[in-house]
């Protein structure tokens, strides 16, 4: 009995890790991010191509997001940061098994039937760049990747959207440690 909630709990914790989102974060450690103020966006080569409406989402959530960071969004050439996001999605497979009995009137430890099905998801990861204008590097990146449900509402993806993009932006601007 307690091996089999164990199995329970372990694919159930399986379960959320895969439908949240993994954040990443990189960046320059040599970079004094207190200096900027004005961030311009610029398009990056992506190896997927958001529809219009999706790329409105997630550039007002990132502007957002920047802006309660402190940074400014200027169309000059005068800006400290040139940000910019490449989309990517990839296909994995789930395995989802299945314990049947095993627990019924009569039945001995290790009984019951077992089944698995497999599925395919979409993964999709969105990073967001920032470069150094003055420099021409990239200083900071952050990367949200998360399976994709087609069949979520509107509603939902926006939400989706907005929490990726304030996780990705938590750790900006990135706290250096003293040496």
């Amino acid at each position: 009995m307690k091996k089999m909630i164990g199995i329970t709990l372990a694919v159930l914790g399986l379960a959320a890790i895969a439908s949240a989102q993994d954040i990443r974060y990189n960046f320059d450690q040599e970079t004094n991010f207190a200096k900027f103020k004005t961030y311009k966006w610029v398009d990056l080569q992506s190896d997927v191509k958001l529809d219009d409406l999706l790329a409105r989402q997630l550039t007002s959530a990132i502007e957002a997001g920047l802006t309660a960071k402190g940074l400014s969004k200027v169309d000059s050439d005068s800006a400290d940061l040139l940000i910019g996001y490449q989309a990517a999605a990839s296909q994995e497979k789930q395995i989802n098994a299945y314990s049947m009995g095993g627990f019924g009137m009569g039945a001995r430890w290790g009984g019951g039937m077992a089944s698995a099905t497999t599925s395919t998801l979409t993964v999709g990861s969105i990073s967001l760049d920032m470069y150094e204008v003055a420099s021409k590097h990239l200083v900071w990146r952050g990367t949200a990747t998360k399976t994709i449900d087609p069949g979520v509402k509107p509603d939902k993806r926006q939400q989706n959207i907005q929490k990726g993009v304030a996780k990705m932006l938590k750790n900006y601007p990135p706290v250096v440690k003293k040496k």
